[in-house]
């Protein structure tokens, strides 16, 4: 989890690991291993990787430790800090240490599935947060991102009643996450029907219904470009009426850059996930909404699977593969409640 614990690392190659031993069929080879702990009582080890470094993942790492402890098996988080490279370092090296369980939320799924495919050849393999779907993975954990997507387009529109130029921010569009969500706030802004396949480039400018969408930004989980970014926009574009924040440092970032600007409260502002800046922002009437998932039932959620995974109990799983857990909007209205209750989440049992 710390960044610290990515230098001490150990990456042994794969190649190496894949064609040791005797077994003609890695599958099943990996398969038996998986399973070795439900078979001889020693403790399930399950690992969740993240896609970066973010307030979202320290609330699923909560998830994470309390499924840990109360279904008895060791689970830990990894983050990697430097993009698809320590990803990849990271579940490599997973694969080195006996883990039997992985849930991961891919950076970039496309050039990821041969990795995951071998993972999945050696651990019970899931995703969460964002998909792989072209992988052997074997279930999702999260939310349709497109829809999630169209609702926080919807905060727009209520945010902007006579229509505006809007400014979209998000880290990264490799991510399956990212392009579905994004794709789903324009989509709703500005009035399509709904089409999880379309894909508009980030640098179109896109009008329709009194809504002018002038790009979008990435940043590449970079927080020092996230803000030039945000600071750029409202330089170029002086009419900006809002700023949509699709990543869960993004939003912090724009307010730092409005405020700079003297014009918080005169931009628009709409988020996704719940960092505590924009949670405050809401209740200040600065930030008009979030649409939030929930990241520790992600986590959470994740271990008891590969829990169950690894004791060969798949009754309850779904045919579809996708376990849906629904995003919700968070405005001024409910804002208390909702931050209360993920205080609660991760403050530790005395």
């Amino acid at each position: 989890m710390k960044s610290s614990s990515l230098a001490q690392l150990v990456v042994i190659p794969l190649l190496a690991l894949l064609f040791a031993g005797c077994s003609k069929n890695p599958s099943a080879a990996g398969t038996a291993a998986a399973n070795t702990a439900a078979t001889n009582g020693q403790t399930k080890k399950i690992a969740f990787v993240t896609n970066g470094v973010a307030s979202f993942w320290t609330i699923a790492a909560a998830g994470v430790k309390a499924a840990g402890q109360d279904l008895k098996v060791d689970a830990q988080t990894l983050m990697p800090v430097e993009g698809i490279s320590d990803q990849k370092r990271i579940l490599e090296d997973l694969l080195t240490r006996g883990i039997q369980g992985i849930a991961v939320s891919p950076i970039d799924p496309v050039n990821q599935t041969a990795l995951l495919n071998i993972a999945a050849q050696r651990v019970k393999l899931i995703t969460a947060d964002s998909d792989a779907p072209q992988s052997d993975r074997l279930f999702y954990i999260g939310m349709d991102n497109y829809k999630a997507g169209r609702m926080c387009g919807e905060l727009v529109k209520e945010a902007l009643p006579k229509g505006g130029t809007i400014m979209i921010f998000i880290g990264r569009l490799e991510q399956d996450n990212a392009k579905r969500r994004r794709q789903g706030v324009i989509d709703a802004i500005l009035g399509r029907s709904e089409n999880s396949d379309r894909f508009d480039p980030p640098a179109a400018v896109l009008e329709a219904n009194g809504f002018k969408i002038v790009g979008t930004l990435t940043d590449q989980f970079d927080r020092a470009k996230g803000k030039a970014n945000a600071e750029d926009a409202l330089a170029k574009f002086p009419d900006l009426s809002c700023m949509v924040g699709l990543f869960a440092y993004n939003p912090p970032l724009m307010l730092e850059a409005l405020a700079q600007a003297k014009k918080l409260g005169k931009v628009k502002v709409v988020a996704f996930d719940e960092d505590d800046a924009t949670l405050e922002g809401i209740a200040k009437g600065t930030v008009h909404g979030t649409i939030v998932q929930n990241p520790y039932m992600y986590g959470y959620k994740s271990v008891e699977l590969l829990n169950a995974l690894l004791s060969g109990n798949t009754t309850n799983a779904p045919s579809s593969k996708f376990i849906d857990i629904p995003a919700r909007a968070i405005r001024q209205g409910n804002v208390a409640e909702f931050a209360a209750d993920l205080k609660a989440k991760l403050t530790p049992p005395k």
